[in-house]
């Protein structure tokens, strides 16, 4: 027999078009899930942490973000990855400007 998954309510955890593209935001921030899921899971900060980097948001709040992440994690994850390989590609068609410098340089010797 097959698990049913109830959805959690998520009080702190809003979505608006007109708000960072409609992805996932504490409510009152511009702050996205990806934003704390990121601090989390990669840079390695405890929720603590978080607030003390994010001092806008509070505890619940951090739990909330990780929690709507972790029941939606393939859907985030998705556009993560799209976003990173849309910089990856925008990283190869234009230079930065100390690239521009650094060749300037170059030309000179």
């Amino acid at each position: 027999m097959g698990m049913v998954m109830k959805q959690t309510k998520h009080p702190y955890i809003t979505r608006n078009k007109k708000i960072r593209g409609g992805m996932p935001v504490i409510l009152g921030t511009g702050i996205r899930v990806l934003d704390i899921v990121i601090r989390y899971e990669i840079m390695g900060q405890s929720p603590e942490d978080i607030i003390v980097a994010l001092p806008q948001i509070n505890l619940p709040q951090v739990h909330d973000a990780l929690s709507y992440y972790y029941e939606h994690k393939n859907e985030i994850d998705s556009a993560w990855k799209a976003a990173v390989q849309d910089t990856e590609g925008m990283k190869k068609e234009h230079s930065t400007i100390l690239q521009k410098k650094l060749g300037k340089i170059k030309d000179i010797h």
